[in-house]
């Protein structure tokens, strides 16, 4: 007899393909149970590590591993648990760093938000595509987001936001103080905060030209000096409100 059109043969296929789908997983249930006592341990593990490495650092986890346990939650459901679990656990560090962050003393203050910045950038190069299932198949699909953008967020509210009426006014006397801190550090902080929330520019319009090109109109390009003149104004009024250096 002929073979079956195409069409069929590919309906076959894929019901056999979801046949054997649907019993590998009966197989292979992940309870909610199993989920806390084993599979979030493993990303809680090694996101800590990744949170706190430093340049360079050998981080002894296995990548595979980890990835394949955010693939069997996610095929198991487990993906909104997940992903409230991943936000808890890096909205708690980021809560750390803020803390650690204010009770540094102003001639260390700048170096050391650019090594939280630096080092949390860092970490979401790794965290990110380790959960691109999850990314892929609930944060985009059901939430409407992406994951890097929820946790650069998280960064922003709770040790930026915080830190920035600290920052800016030690970043103004920095760039007006030769050999204070490093060209590269003052470009690191300044993109940085420019990639959380670029409205902050008008807080340092002169400063920020800098280092982003293209970020004042062509027009007042010429007015440099203004915004400098604005910029010292910002230092003056943000002492002023309670800042002290």
């Amino acid at each position: 007899p002929a073979p079956p059109p195409q069409p069929y043969r590919s309906w076959i296929k894929s019901s056999i393909l979801a046949c054997f789908l649907t019993k590998y997983q009966l197989m292979n249930v992940i309870t909610i149970e199993d989920y806390k006592s084993t599979y979030w341990p493993k990303l809680d593990s090694a996101i800590d590590q990744l949170l706190t490495q430093s340049p360079g650092d050998y981080i002894p986890i296995s990548y595979e591993q980890i990835y394949s346990c955010v693939y069997k939650c996610v095929c198991q459901q487990h993906s909104e648990q997940m992903y409230s679990d991943l936000i808890k656990k890096i909205t708690n560090h980021l809560e750390r760093v803020s803390k650690e962050l204010q009770a540094s003393p102003p001639d260390l203050y700048i170096e050391r938000f650019n090594v939280a910045l630096g080092q949390y950038m860092g970490a979401l190069q790794s965290i990110v595509p380790l959960f691109i299932y999850m990314n892929k198949f609930y944060i985009e699909t059901k939430l409407n987001r992406d994951l890097k953008d929820d946790l650069i967020k998280l960064f922003t509210e709770h040790v930026a936001e915080k830190h920035i009426y600290n920052l800016m006014p030690l970043l103004l006397e920095a760039q007006s103080t030769p050999f204070q801190i490093t060209p590269s550090t003052m470009a690191n902080i300044v993109k940085g905060l420019y990639t959380l929330r670029p409205e902050w520019v008008q807080m340092a319009p002169a400063l920020f030209s800098k280092f982003i090109p293209n970020i004042l109109p062509p027009a007042v390009e010429s007015e440099l000096q203004e915004y400098a003149a604005q910029d010292q104004k910002l230092q003056r009024e943000l002492i002023q409100n309670g800042f002290t250096r």
